[in-house]
């Protein structure tokens, strides 16, 4: 199918959202769908076989998202968002340059909520995503006041994609990256990956009341219905149900996923075509 274009989006609202992650992160985004958009029928895709992207290259990660958002067009979405903290430090821009379609990232919505709340923000993330300085190049751009630190947390994905959420050793490691953010008496903490509100009951024993969290899920996807609302593409008849795809296992990922969306998902296995040259190979911008 032809990507949507300007002169075609007012026809193109009853097709789904793309969402996609290398995991569950990113069904704290479709929570928020199902919660601020519930019209919408939605394409989650998590490409489990690849995961964590957390510690990929900067290439590869590219390399990914080119694959990922070129099926989803393919499928037929009328909007991508990108539910992946590190594809939104290390690819967004580009990938928006090579598709006709919406692209939404976490990071600026994130980063526009933080500043709201604090001048002094922590922000846990992917080692890629943390190296990569998004989140505090975005919260300064906005206010240059504010304080930024920022930890890369390597366990916490395998630990939420193995299930281990209330292993005592996740609480451990929990511990270790959040030490240094204490000691800087932070009063915001970001989630710089969209698989860390998973871990709330966790967070919450240990961080003091006084910081507040920042989950930039709740905000993509407040920006995605603005956007949505602007193009005229807000869907108004009742959502499909989701179809949910992942390139490993989709048992495994059915068996994780069940305790967030509160029933066992329907889960199949797509090959995605791996590409050589994904800056000349898809049929997407000229």
């Amino acid at each position: 199918m032809t990507p949507p274009t300007t002169q075609n989006f007012s026809s193109q609202s009853s097709l789904k959202i793309g969402i996609f992650d290398s995991g569950v992160g990113g069904l704290t985004v479709l929570r928020e769908v199902y919660r601020q958009l519930p019209n919408e029928s939605i394409l989650y895709f998590g490409d489990t076989a690849r995961l964590p992207y957390g510690t990929r290259s900067q290439a590869e990660i590219l390399q990914f998202c080119l694959e990922i958002l070129n099926w989803m067009t393919e499928q037929g979405v009328k909007m991508a968002i990108v539910a992946c903290n590190t594809s939104s430090a290390l690819a967004i821009e580009k990938v928006r340059s090579e598709f006709n379609l919406p692209i939404l990232g976490t990071i600026l919505p994130g980063a526009r909520a933080a500043v709201g709340i604090g001048k002094r923000i922590g922000v846990i993330a992917t080692p890629a995503t943390a190296a990569s300085n998004a989140f505090r190049r975005a919260i300064l751009e906005i206010d240059s006041s504010c304080h930024v630190w920022q930890v890369g947390c390597p366990e916490f994905v395998p630990l939420i994609e193995q299930n281990r959420i209330s292993d005592p050793y996740t609480a451990e490691v929990a511990k270790e990256y959040l030490s240094p953010l204490l000691e800087q008496e932070i009063d915001t903490l970001v989630y710089g990956c969209t698989h860390y509100p998973h871990l709330a009951p966790v967070l919450k024993t240990i961080l003091p009341p006084s910081v507040k969290v920042v989950d930039p899920a709740v905000h993509v996807v407040a920006a995605a219905a603005q956007e949505l609302d602007l193009l005229g593409l807000r869907n108004t008849r009742p959502a499909l149900p989701t179809r949910f795809a992942v390139s490993g296992c989709p048992q495994q990922f059915a068996t994780v996923s069940v305790q967030w969306l509160g029933c066992t998902p329907v889960v199949e296995k797509v090959y995605l075509p791996a590409m050589s040259h994904p800056g000349t190979q898809f049929g997407r911008k000229p």
